[in-house]
């Protein structure tokens, strides 16, 4: 047995069971609690010195690599959503998540599984989320139990080949050095086997352990406005029936009546056709009220002044409008009166689109004579942020929180190309994924996809300080050589084992210090290990190496090993327990199944 470890590295230990437990049960907000944990090291190390650890060695976690990467990332992933670049993709998709979402679900697994053997795992990440954000609320499923099974996914796929990860090519070239050759399919079978089952339970069983949580990543509002749409000469709407539209905009579409002249109500029979001119009402919350508009190539009226529809004088799209609800308080200037848009307009530089009103007057006609606001009416309006600031500076109406930004897709297909920028720059290895993040997040400036002002809106504070903390247990695990010593003591008792069980304990291992520590580190550390062990068996190393390689990339039962699972942790709003409540059986699965399938491989 190796010497035991000092006082450091059991206090390190203690620590880090402290922390996990504390993450687990969410006792304070995961930041505070990794604050907790990189102060209690700083204070450790500070008063207590040890040999190549200082409290500067922690401090440096504020600037590492891997973060820069997560919140870059994040920032280019906001982009996205900030241009509605994807938005041609979630049409496409949304009508297999609407009808058939278990199928949509199985096949986003698979297809991303077997495209992340070629591709970068973390980017491959953020070109799915926000499409599977948008998919999952147009299908009514929380996209908490979507996003988490997409990205272990990911990270199963990425098992097949030896450029399916960063920490796959860490290991294949350490392994090189020391004289164990792999090529890109030497172990593609039994990763396909072991990933086959692991799928498959991300598939039919995660999505219900998962619960639901708030997603920060949209930010809709759940009120129904009533509305009206304009049917001109150019409009897709024009000849064609009720049926046609509803098919066009999947079923989605509340239409209340359609108007036709100054007071003919058509019927909701499916099989009448739209004629330049109509008017259709109907109800719907505001960011499909914008996209109607822009699916049927209608106008959408302010709510109440149905003889000035909005035109390009006062464009709904513009750069950096955005949607906001402002509710009507017994002491507005507005309360008891009629809306007049125009006066309105000038009032408050904001534009009325839509009205809410709850109750039995819920459906009620804001053009109707005799209509007038009434306390507690919400308006959906639209203008800039400056105009949205001076009305709530003026407090003589509600403006609620959670403006809805509208996208500049006029930037869309910039946006596009710095993610395909990204992925390939990274790819292709021509620059680190940290240095091609960076450079996308500056393409994202310079084609103002983004606004510095914007940037605060895309980080998450939890993100950045759970990457920070991970980063500190990992440096101070393998700095007191706790890593070093538990492979040790591996070797040492695997003697009277058979080869298949010493292989199989040698997985464990890894697997809990790749979901305790960075995976690039532990793929580094154990590689060597693992084929020390091969010799001091008599055994072939490359079925060791393969089973550390493996045993690296099944970082699922928490956040830190994996800095895809931190992407994944501020878009769908999951908490520490989560990833316990999925990654620990599907880790099991796994790691039982590549027990028996490695050995029988390669002969053992």
């Amino acid at each position: 047995m190796p010497p035991a470890p000092d006082l450091h590295a059991l206090a390190v230990v203690a620590l880090t069971v402290g922390a996990l437990y504390a993450f687990a049960r969410e006792f304070v907000r995961t930041e505070a609690t990794s604050l907790g944990i990189v102060l209690a090291l700083v204070i450790l190390f500070y008063v207590f010195p040890y040999h190549g650890v200082s409290p500067a060695t922690f401090f440096a976690n504020f600037g590492h690599g891997a973060l820069v990467t997560v919140c870059a990332l994040l920032v280019v992933c906001f982009g996205l959503e900030r241009t509605g670049a994807l938005q041609p993709l979630v049409t496409a998709l949304a009508r297999t998540w609407t009808t058939r979402p278990q199928l949509a679900l199985g096949l986003t697994l698979f297809g991303s599984a077997l495209a992340s053997g070629f591709a970068s795992d973390t980017a491959q990440i953020v070109m799915l989320m926000p499409v599977l954000v948008a998919c999952s609320l147009r299908a009514g499923i929380s996209p908490s139990a979507v996003l988490m099974p997409m990205g272990m996914s990911v990270a199963i796929g990425a098992l097949g080949t030896t450029i399916g990860s960063g920490s796959t090519i860490l290991a294949v070239g350490v392994a090189d050095e020391l004289g164990v050759h792999l090529q890109m399919f030497d172990f593609t079978i039994p990763a396909a086997g072991g990933g086959l089952l692991g799928l498959l339970f991300l598939w039919l069983v995660a999505p219900y352990l998962l619960p639901q949580r708030q997603v920060p990543m949209p930010d809709t509002s759940p009120r129904v406005f009533d509305a009206v749409l304009h049917v001109g000469e150019a409009s897709f709407a024009n000849g064609r029936t009720l049926d046609e539209l509803r098919v066009r905009t999947q079923g989605r579409m509340n239409v209340q009546s359609v108007q036709r002249g100054s007071g003919l109500m058509l019927g909701l029979a499916g099989e009448i056709r739209l004629r330049a001119g109509d008017r259709i009402y109907l109800r719907d919350t505001p960011d499909r009220l914008k996209e109607f508009e822009q699916v049927l190539g209608t106008t959408l009226f302010n709510a109440g002044d149905l003889d000035r529809p909005i035109s390009a004088a006062v464009p709904l799209a513009s750069e950096g409008q955005q949607l906001a609800e402002v509710v009507i308080t017994r002491g507005s200037p507005l309360y008891h009166r009629p809306l007049d848009p125009a006066v309105f307009l000038r009032s408050y530089q904001l534009l009325p689109l839509a009205i809410h009103r709850g109750g039995a007057d819920a459906g009620i006609d804001p053009s109707a004579a005799g209509f007038t606001l009434r306390a507690g009416d919400v308006l959906l309006v639209q203008g800039t942020r400056k105009a949205l600031r001076e009305l709530r500076a003026t407090g003589s109406l509600l403006v609620l929180d959670g403006q809805i930004d509208l996208p500049q897709t006029d930037r869309a297909l910039w946006a596009v190309a710095m993610l395909v920028l990204v992925v390939l720059v990274a790819a292709t290895g021509l620059l680190p994924m940290q240095l091609a993040a960076l450079c996308g997040v500056g393409g994202m400036l310079l084609t103002r996809c983004l606004r510095w002002g914007e940037l605060p809106d895309a980080l998450s504070l939890s993100v950045i300080m759970l990457v920070v903390a991970s980063l500190s247990i990992g440096e101070a695990l393998t700095a007191t050589g706790v890593v070093e010593y538990a492979a040790a003591a591996l070797v040492a008792v695997s003697g009277a084992l058979p080869v298949g069980v010493t292989l199989s304990g040698l997985m464990l291992l890894i697997i809990v210090l790749a979901n305790l520590v960075e995976k690039h580190t532990v793929a580094v550390i154990a590689t060597p290990v693992a084929i020390r062990m091969a010799e001091q068996l008599g055994v072939p190393a490359e079925p060791f190496v393969v089973a550390a390689i493996f045993a690296t990339n099944m970082s699922f039962a928490t956040p830190i090993g994996f800095q895809g699972n931190m992407l994944l942790m501020a878009a769908g709003g999951y908490r520490f327990a989560d990833f316990l409540r999925v990654g620990v059986p599907l880790t099991l699965i796994m790691w039982l199944a590549f027990s028996f399938l490695i050995p029988a491989w390669y002969g053992l």
